[in-house]
């Protein structure tokens, strides 16, 4: 199994970065962690036509979800043998990505599927479950072959994340803030991050949604406060070999 980051950036994308995405690949099956501002171009260069297996979105926020309006265009105008594209998303997800032009419609390509719930997806079994942001967000879970992979999406600090996490083999978690600010909220600082993956005993844990602007290597001390496992910062291009 392996994770490459497609992009790493909170809101919207520093020059040569993107937003959310992440392509997880399992026994010749293709999965994708969100579609956020910048990502589909750099999906297109590792999956040709936009030749995926699934699409998973874990909210409705554009810097998590707006590249699949661009991954619908590449399949409806481009190559049209491709089997439908299972799509498993929050409900207002589809809604969005509809409302930005009137045609094509999401479900001419996509099965929409909603989350939270468990899922059986190719080789993997998801489970998710609602963490606190704004809106509906759904945690996400995969596992295949003894391998775990978990993903906050954006989270604000919850007991669930321990759970989410369990002993996962990569942990990737929200890091927005560098700070510890007041009050409830609905991102967490990579120190919280850094705490959470601890508590959840992960293997492994990626930073990512960073704030544009912060320093990645201050981030990666916060959240070391706590975390003693192999720590690491998304970035573009990065390449996580599970095994």
């Amino acid at each position: 199994m392996k994770i490459t980051v497609l992009g790493s950036c909170a809101a919207w994308p520093e020059p040569g970065r993107a937003c959310a995405g992440f392509l997880v690949e399992h026994a010749g099956f293709r999965l994708v962690l969100d579609l956020g501002f910048g990502t589909l171009p750099r999906l297109l260069a590792l999956c040709p036509n936009g030749a995926v297996d699934a699409v998973v979105i874990t909210h409705q926020h554009s810097d998590h979800c707006v590249d699949l309006n661009g991954l619908l265009r590449v399949r409806h105008y481009g190559e049209r043998t491709f089997d439908r594209i299972p799509l498993y998303c929050p409900p207002g997800v589809a809604e969005l990505v509809d409302s930005l032009e009137p045609e094509p419609r999401l479900t001419e390509l996509f099965d929409v599927h909603e989350l939270p719930g468990s899922h059986k997806v190719g080789p993997f079994e998801l489970t998710s479950v609602e963490l606190p942001h704004y809106v509906t967000n759904a945690g996400i879970r995969l596992h295949a072959a003894h391998r775990t992979v978990a993903y906050t999406g954006d989270t604000g600090p919850s007991e669930r994340l321990a759970e989410l996490g369990r002993e996962a083999d990569l942990y990737i978690m929200d890091a927005t803030l560098q700070n510890q600010p007041d009050g409830p909220r609905n991102v967490l600082s990579a120190e919280e991050a850094g705490y959470w993956a601890a508590q959840a005993q992960a293997r492994r844990l990626l930073l990512t949604h960073f704030w544009p602007g912060n320093d990645r290597g201050v981030s990666l001390r916060q959240a070391a406060a706590h975390f003693t496992g192999e720590l690491l910062a998304a970035d573009e291009g990065l390449v996580i070999d599970l095994g």
